[in-house]
Parts: C-alpha cells; structure tokens; sequence
C-alpha cells in the first residue's frame, strides 16, 4: 500500500494530455479514470492509470486481413 501518488500534472504527463483535460474528464466523469481524494487534493495512482490505458487498448488487425498483408501476395 505504499503506491506513489501522482499530482495531475504527472499524470497528465504520463497519460500525454493536458492536466485541464483531466480535470474536465474527473468533473464530467467522461471516462472511468479512477482517482484519490486526499482533502482537497486530487491523486492518481499510477496502477489506475495503467489499468485506464488497458482498457482503452484496441486489437491490432491481423497482417492478412491488413491491406499491406493482401499487397504482399
């Protein structure tokens, strides 16, 4: 339980968006990116936002059915 908590602009950064995009995402809850309430602060922590980017990750189209893959033939 000792995961480092990372600021907005941290994780903006790691994520490569702005921190005002977060914060329009947190207040609109457009995705279900967890974060920490500490006080008044807002935290994220790292293994959320790893968790954020693998549920957005799409499947690759398979070489064949790519159009490269047909060209190659």
């Amino acid at each position: 339980m000792t995961e480092v908590l990372l600021n907005t602009e941290q994780a903006a950064e790691i994520l490569q968006l702005t921190a005002g995009t977060l914060t329009v995402w947190r207040c609109t809850r457009r995705y279900p990116l967890r974060y920490v309430k500490v006080g008044g602060k807002v935290r994220y922590r790292a293994s959320d936002l790893e968790a954020f980017l693998n549920s957005r990750t799409m499947p690759g189209v398979p070489e064949q059915d790519s159009p490269r893959g047909r060209a190659r033939r």
